[in-house]
């Protein structure tokens, strides 16, 4: 079951990837959800709060892809607390490949296996338990980098 459902997961990444657009995931009830174009409210962290901050490392496979890790600080994934009440300092990071979101991220690191050709702006942003966006002073926690794929020949 657990090969199944990374199985599907990896195809609806693969089809965001190549930009063929977005795509929904029926919920139990068969009600749609679809993750390009809904947003959450910030969650705004103060200066009295321990506050988070991520640094994506992007690191070239020795065979194929790329491993992004997610540095972060003040802040933990917990995976197992997921669509419940937020937690300070605790949720998960959405990965988005130019300004697509593409999974969720429960750890420090993630598998990108391929990009398209050209620049690519792969972006990591921490989120609270119930996927709001974590932010301070007005700007989101996140952090990009750019991968450049050549043309395959």
């Amino acid at each position: 079951m657990l090969k199944k459902f990374f199985l599907v997961i990896s195809g609806l990444a693969g089809l965001s990837i190549l930009g063929l657009g977005s795509y929904a995931i029926a919920d139990k009830n068969n009600h749609h959800h679809n993750h390009t174009s809904h947003s959450h409210k910030p969650i705004e962290i103060t200066n009295e709060q321990a506050i988070p901050s991520v640094d994506l490392v992007v690191h070239k496979d020795t065979k194929k892809g790329w491993n992004l890790e997610a540095k972060v600080t003040n802040f933990k994934f917990a995976p197992e607390n997921i669509n419940k009440d937020h937690k300070p300092g605790e949720g998960h990071g959405h990965l988005y490949i130019n300004g697509q979101k593409i999974t969720r991220i429960y750890g420090s690191w993630y598998y990108l296996e391929s990009l398209p050709s050209g620049k690519n702006k792969v972006t990591i942003s921490l989120n609270a338990n119930k996927h709001n966006p974590l932010a301070h002073n007005g700007k989101l926690i996140k952090d990009t980098e750019i991968i450049e794929v050549s043309v395959q020949k």
